[in-house]
């Protein structure tokens, strides 16, 4: 049995191969499941294993990226860049319908110059997905509704008795930028944009997507609210140090109940990934903030930060760290490969700019 040291040797000098070569490297996947977080610095991570067991465990038994990296501040470009390969030059957290001098109260940065059409015509992998006859859905904790396209919920002026306000937050939901999402027939949406409880059934019945894009509430995400802004925030929600316990014992949770569910113990390949939309740790950011093609001249493309991000495989590799640089758009390219699909979008087809799949992270042992 080959050492760890080779292992990991073999890994680099594949991550250093030809794009050619990866489609051919990238075995076929039957479920790709990407759960995100929110916020954290991969240092900001490694300074705190105590508040994370669940996810250290899985960073020791499966696979981790340790050179990724988002693309954007805020929040809201990098979801859109996961799934459509650029940010399309959002900068802020607006909704999905603000236009440049859209006066709305969720189109608070309008008025700004540079302001990107938050509603976007290019492709994403949605659309991808359903070319290929794969489907695909969003599940997003506390969507107030099947196929709902609010912005925020429960907000102040539609409070819920025992909730805090903005629990569900669209921006953590990059497909509802993508005018074939959101203007699709409703009962399209309601099959695409879903809550937890649908996750939990779909588990159950064994019936899941080809593509799981899974998004907890912003007190689950460690992402956070405050109680001077709403009212019945749990302290660990407001804390650092509840906030990542917190989502760990999530990001726990869903680990788990995938890799006992009927799709893990299927044939087929499965992955799960963990990423992060950004590095948000303040003062604590050092070195390079992007990587693969970013320009730290951009004003939407200029680089999130380093993040922390765990590739979990049924059939793949077990105790790999994997120091190759990657960022969302090779998560991006990583997924297309595993489904087929060979027409990168927007910045995952930049080969030149560094931009590769995550093979080795997915690499499949032979049977």
């Amino acid at each position: 049995m080959p050492s760890f040291r080779t292992i990991a040797a073999t890994s680099f000098l594949l991550a250093c191969a030809s794009t050619a070569s990866f489609a051919a490297e990238m075995p076929r996947y039957a479920h790709i499941f990407v759960i995100i977080a929110e916020n954290r610095g991969y240092d900001e991570m490694a300074r705190h294993p105590e508040w994370t067991p669940h996810l250290a465990a899985l960073a020791k038994e499966y696979g981790q990226a340790s050179q990724f990296f988002a693309e954007d501040h805020p929040s809201e470009g990098n979801y859109v860049a996961m799934v459509g390969g650029d940010t399309f030059g959002i900068k802020d957290d607006d909704a999905f319908f603000c236009k440049p001098g859209l006066k709305n109260e969720f189109c608070e940065k309008s008025s700004k110059p540079d302001y990107a059409d938050h509603s976007i015509a290019a492709k994403s992998i949605a659309d991808q997905l359903a070319a290929k006859g794969l489907d695909w859905k969003a599940y997003v904790e506390d969507i107030p509704a099947a196929g709902s396209l609010v912005p925020r919920w429960p907000t102040s002026g539609y409070a819920v008795k025992g909730l805090p306000s903005e629990l569900y937050a669209a921006k953590h939901n990059g497909f509802v930028n993508f005018k074939s999402v959101h203007e699709a027939p409703y009962p399209e949406l309601m099959k695409h944009l879903v809550g937890f409880a649908q996750l939990d059934a779909d588990l159950a019945a064994g019936e899941m997507p080809a593509y799981a894009h899974i998004v907890p509430n912003q007190c689950n995400d460690m992402h956070g609210l405050h109680k001077d802004e709403s009212a019945n925030v749990p302290e660990d929600c407001e804390s650092e140090s509840g906030l990542i316990r917190r989502g760990d014992a999530v990001i726990g949770r869903l680990v788990a109940m995938i890799t006992g569910s009927k799709v893990w113990s299927a044939p087929g390949n499965t992955a799960i990934v963990v990423t992060y939309d950004e590095n948000d740790d303040e003062g604590r950011q050092s070195g390079p903030q992007g990587c693969c093609g970013y320009d730290p001249k951009s004003l939407a493309n200029f680089g999130g930060g380093h993040i922390q991000t765990l590739v979990i495989t049924n059939h793949g590799p077990r105790h790999l760290v994997d120091p190759t640089r990657y960022n969302h758009y090779s998560l991006l390219r990583t997924t297309e490969d595993a489904f087929g699909i060979h027409e990168y979008l927007g910045h995952a087809a930049d080969s030149a700019k560094g931009v590769v799949s995550m093979a080795p992270l997915f690499a499949v042992s032979q049977k």
